[in-house]
């Protein structure tokens, strides 16, 4: 039975965007996308490398921070797709960050999914090696839909979290969790240092660095990222 066969079934009725589920799930696609970056329905971009390979593909869902922009969230792990082979896509939330923080599970979640729709598609995603990954609120929104959807996402790299909140709980994705020991924006003690061992206690297997720096996704933390999912 081939990973795509293998795909997890879709979420329950009473599960919905107003819970955090996502319902795009990765299936054989006669669609075709050439390298370079595409904007999909304006409120994504679809980032696909150079050595897309011609195997079901890696998909990374990357979240920008507060105030941040789908573009700069590409910046992260742009440079490493090439070598590995990964699509990335990155949403622009609605607002100046995302609907769990400032209201409520819903108007992005449903953009998240509308986007992933499209990209499987367009391409042939593997159902295992789907990611979900994010900077600061990015990081935290990221843990949030990660538990939620480990039916879909079987990763989560989240850079400098600040807490986590999901409504439900699905599957149990594996996480790549990195913090910095001088970070003000948000202090690590009160952060990662209290998230790492609850994940833990509640039986999710996470890999945890922290790192001399700030609230910043330094290049060398990103590619220990992108090996530890990729390794995995």
């Amino acid at each position: 039975m081939s990973v795509l066969e293998r795909a997890a079934p879709h979420p329950l009725p009473d599960e919905g965007v107003r819970h955090g589920r996502l319902c795009a799930r990765p299936a054989i696609s006669r669609g075709s996308v050439y390298p370079g970056l595409h904007r999909l329905d304006g409120h994504a971009l679809l980032h696909v490398p150079r050595d897309l390979p011609s195997r079901p593909s890696r998909l990374a869902v990357v979240l920008h921070g507060a105030g941040g922009t789908a573009e700069q969230a590409l910046r992260w792990l742009a440079d490493l797709s090439n070598g590995s082979g990964m699509l990335i896509l990155a949403p622009q939330a609605i607002s100046s960050t995302w609907d769990m923080i400032v209201g409520g599970y819903g108007p992005d979640v449903a953009r998240i999914d509308t986007a992933l729709h499209e990209v499987f598609a367009r391409t042939t995603v593997d159902a295992d090696a789907v990611a979900v990954a994010g900077f600061s609120d990015g990081a935290s929104y990221a843990l949030s839909l990660g538990v939620a959807n480990g039916d879909l996402f079987r990763a989560v790299l989240a850079f400098s979290p600040g807490f986590m909140a999901p409504m439900i709980r699905h599957g149990c994705p594996r996480m790549f969790i990195s913090h910095g020991m001088s970070d003000r924006v948000l202090p690590i003690d009160v952060c990662s240092r209290r998230l790492v061992p609850g994940l833990r206690r509640n039986g999710y297997p996470v890999t945890y660095k922290e790192f001399a720096g700030g609230h910043e996704v330094p290049p060398r933390i990103a590619a220990a990222g992108v090996r530890w999912w990729t390794a995995g």
